[in-house]
């Protein structure tokens, strides 16, 4: 995820307003196994979930013998901060993240399991929040949360394992991109990035671009169209554009050539560059965590659905934009 998406660690704030969750038991007080129980009572699995929480481990149906599996973990003060995110936000976030990772190898989701840490004071309504978010996002695409772990820790970190079915297909994976594939782009660039900088700079509007920092809102349902399509690669850009197609260049072997007239600016973002002093294609080049779809398809291919065409692949190595390498850092990098 890109420096402009990502929140600085360390700049966790405490919310001047108590919310209910506050006013809930610590988590000390009720132990893993009550809030274990508080979070998967009343909740339905889908039928690929053939054994649910309550076991050493779950079993999660896969009719075509190969499971996609993917990971993230999120830590407060580097990822979240819940003076600006509400903890339903972040348990959406936290999937979001992962079944776009799904998504991104052309796959569906079957279901997910979920590693959690957190302080013994931590409010219980906090956590309820959380999980409450997880299984709303789980919902949009029909799965469930099979199980998971909890244990205690300084700070609070949640760790999502998405599971896919690529339904008899083959991955598409980031090293199949070939010289005169087209590059197109499904979902949101640049949202998330706008709305971290307007929270940073201590606003809360325009809402659209906070809430886009907020919960991601990937379009899920573009990965297998892009495979059915005969995307060549795909990847899911949370890193940032050009990061993420770096990525996709060099496992590719391949240069990717992007068009600036071609990334349409959204208006909200248009209007809020300026008084933040920043060129709203730099949040769309390299601002990550919108999770949209990145892929390349073979010259005259009809893009699928919600796709738009942004540049093609060429003979060399590398991204750049209208020709020159991009001036800056091109996304998110951890340990930079």
């Amino acid at each position: 995820m890109s420096p402009s998406s990502r929140t600085p660690s360390g700049s966790t704030e405490a919310s001047d307003t108590p919310s209910e969750a506050d006013e809930t038991p610590a988590l000390a007080a009720i132990g893993e196994f009550g809030l274990i129980e508080r979070v998967t009572r009343d909740r339905v699995q889908p039928p690929a979930t053939l054994l649910g929480p309550g076991d050493d481990a779950a079993v999660v149906a896969q009719p075509d013998g190969r499971v996609v599996a993917c990971v993230d973990v999120l830590v407060e003060g580097v990822h979240f901060r819940l003076d600006w995110s509400a903890p339903e936000d972040v348990g959406r976030k936290a999937v979001a993240a992962n079944l776009a990772d799904v998504a991104a190898m052309g796959a569906v989701p079957t279901g997910l399991l979920v590693g959690l840490a957190a302080p013994r004071d931590t409010p219980v309504g906090t956590l309820e929040g959380l999980a409450a978010g997880m299984w709303a996002e789980a919902g949009v695409v029909g799965v469930g949360l099979v199980g998971g772990d909890v244990a205690s820790s300084p700070t609070l970190v949640v760790s999502v394992t998405a599971l896919g079915s690529l339904e008899g297909r083959a991955p598409v994976t980031r090293d199949g991109a070939r010289p005169g594939d087209v590059v197109a782009v499904c979902g949101r660039i640049g949202w998330a990035a706008a709305g971290l900088a307007v929270l940073t700079r201590g606003f809360r509007a325009p809402g659209a671009l906070v809430d886009a920092h907020r919960v991601p809102t990937p379009p899920y349902a573009a990965g297998p169209a892009a495979a059915l399509a005969g995307a060549t690669a795909m990847i899911d850009v949370s890193d940032g554009l050009l990061a993420d197609l770096g990525h996709v260049a060099a496992g590719s072997r391949v240069r990717i050539e992007l068009r600036r007239d071609a990334l349409a600016v959204p208006d909200r973002l248009a209007e809020v560059a300026p008084a933040l002093g920043v060129d709203p294609l730099d949040w769309m080049l390299t601002g990550g965590e919108d999770h949209a779809l990145a892929a390349t398809f073979p010259a005259g291919t009809a893009l699928p659905e919600g796709f738009v065409a942004v540049g093609q692949v060429a003979e060399g190595e590398g991204v750049v934009v209208d020709g020159e390498p991009y001036a800056g850092a091109p996304g998110w990098e951890h340990f930079a």
